[in-house]
């Protein structure tokens, strides 16, 4: 309770501040829910810190700290604000806003970082999954119905790896890979697999490393690979 007093403040706070003539986005409430359904398709938990970019009167970090135990970060100005160690973001902004933000998600957001966005779609990143919620009642400003969008940041893997006798270059589009002489490829978060006629692999990205298990004919060994 505690905490929730904190946000309460902090949001009185930032309201009692701002400067008038601010451009500002159309301020329409995301129904109750909705903002629990959002956190509910991000997989919120104990241990996440969620951040909500246009938090508006706060009732998603609200509802995430008393509804799944995590904690909440409110932010004051969405295109400058520190959200990096956020470990869950919801957005309900206009698509030139999510536009802005989009490259601070890949650049600053680590990998696995969950995103929800509510009616709006980043372009050129193809969602990790969707769903329309019909509404128990008609919305001011929104109607009847909601569709979430939800991204998992994926770990940056474009390029050649190589090390322990295995050699592998990979193009990337956000969450899509293909692999050179493999296939089936999957990227989430920083977790990676792919097959090959022979075999298979699968590994976790740590930085300049992606470190995993190499099965090659029904033999599996450990391997690492370094970014050349």
């Amino acid at each position: 309770m505690r905490r929730l007093l904190a946000l309460l403040i902090t949001l009185a706070a930032q309201g009692a501040g701002a400067d008038e003539n601010d451009w500002r986005v159309p301020f329409i409430a995301t129904p109750d829910e909705v903002v629990v359904r959002m956190l509910e398709l991000a997989g919120t938990g104990r241990d996440d810190l969620v951040a909500d970019l246009g938090s508006g009167d706060g009732r998603i970090v609200i509802a995430a700290a008393r509804r799944f135990g995590a904690r909440g970060l409110v932010q004051g100005d969405v295109l400058t604000a520190d959200f990096s160690k956020a470990t869950v973001v919801t957005v309900y902004l206009l698509p030139q806003l999510i536009g802005d933000l989009q490259p601070r998600f890949i650049a600053t957001l680590k990998p696995g970082t969950r995103i929800v966005s509510h009616a709006f779609r980043m372009a050129g990143w193809r969602p990790d999954g969707s769903e329309t919620l019909r509404l128990s009642g008609s919305h001011p400003g929104q109607g009847d119905e909601s569709t979430l969008y939800l991204w998992i940041v994926p770990a940056d893997v474009r390029g050649t790896w190589a090390g322990d006798g295995v050699r592998v270059r990979i193009e990337q589009n956000y969450q899509d890979v293909e692999i050179e002489g493999a296939s089936g490829a999957v990227l989430k978060g920083a977790e990676i697999s792919w097959q090959s006629p022979r075999g298979g692999f699968r590994g976790r990205v740590q930085g300049a490393r992606i470190v995993g298990e190499l099965t090659v004919d029904g033999k599996t060994r450990a391997v690492t690979l370094r970014r050349r």
